[in-house]
């Protein structure tokens, strides 16, 4: 009886919680979740458990202002990999991040952790955002 009333109370309280979210909180908290998964299951390798990086190879994912720099390339990024030199907290990398295979909705919840991980503050980056940025890799400068 009592494990009965215990599960109650916290059904409740869960559901009085949840309830007091809005859309856009309950949107993010599943972007934000599944992407941890797509980031361990794809980026994480190589970046980091932490977003740390790799010495001088694979540059941190840390740099807030990098990733608010180039928010509208990130997706383009991931989806076909990125060559060249770039500068992330005043340091030079130059090597190759190769393409990934994931959708454009794992592209979107693994940028949303990223964003929002590390000491990053970059909120919800949606499925319909990276799908419009996908439509015009290439035909911009990124």
């Amino acid at each position: 009886m009592k494990k009965a009333l215990s599960f109650a109370i916290c059904f409740f309280i869960s559901m009085v919680i949840y309830s007091c979210q809005n859309e856009g909180d309950i949107e993010f908290g599943r972007y934000y979740t599944d992407g941890a998964i797509v980031y361990q299951s794809h980026c994480q390798n190589c970046h980091g458990d932490k977003g740390e990086g790799l010495g001088d190879l694979i540059p941190p994912l840390t740099d807030s202002a990098y990733l608010r720099s180039k928010k509208n390339a990130l997706a383009c990024g991931v989806k076909n990999g990125i060559s060249g030199k770039i500068t992330i907290s005043g340091k030079l990398y130059d090597d190759q991040m190769p393409a990934n295979n994931i959708s454009p909705i794992e592209i979107a919840q693994a940028l949303t952790y990223i964003g929002n991980s590390f000491g990053n503050k970059l909120g919800l980056i949606n499925g319909d955002e990276v799908n419009s940025e996908l439509e015009h890799c290439g035909s911009e400068s990124h």
